[in-house]
């Protein structure tokens, strides 16, 4: 302590203390809880990915070969699907879990199907869903990033 701060203490002058500078603005804390639905309460989810079992076991019992059994199984899983993307999309984008690799399938799948649809040449319909696949993932990562205050993956 130098002279002057003893002067000024002893004449009762508080000592100027340096400003600190401005905080970056930090991410909410990371919970533990999964983020709930806007239904909350009511189990939709769920009961997605229950009618869609059904559907899949009706459609494997009543079989391949009749429209009904077609029917039955392509609803089955389309509907477990959509429960299942609906958990992931709210999970990732609320910075909960990362599923970055989940979600960027989806529009490689989209692609390839359009460009199978479109009689491309299996290479085509490769890679193009790779790059498509690849631009998802990581336009997904940095959502998450964004999300969850830095992390890649939790």
């Amino acid at each position: 302590m130098g002279r002057r701060s003893r002067a000024r203490r002893a004449a009762g002058i508080a000592p100027a203390s340096p400003t600190p500078p401005p905080a970056a603005p930090r991410p909410a804390p990371l919970s533990d809880e999964r983020p709930k639905a806007p239904w909350h309460p009511f189990p939709l989810v769920e009961l997605c990915v229950l009618v869609g079992i059904v559907l899949i076991v009706l459609g494997l019992i009543v079989g391949f070969d009749s429209d009904r059994g077609q029917l039955a199984l392509v609803c089955g899983v389309l509907l477990a699907s959509l429960g299942g993307l609906e958990t992931a999309l709210r999970e990732h984008f609320n910075g909960f879990r990362s599923h970055s690799s989940l979600l960027a399938g989806l529009p490689g799948v989209l692609a390839a199907a359009a460009l199978f649809f479109a009689s491309a040449p299996w290479i085509a319909v490769a890679v193009g869903a790779a790059l498509v696949f690849a631009l998802a993932f990581w336009g997904f990562r940095t959502a998450f990033r964004r999300r969850s205050g830095g992390l890649s993956f939790r």
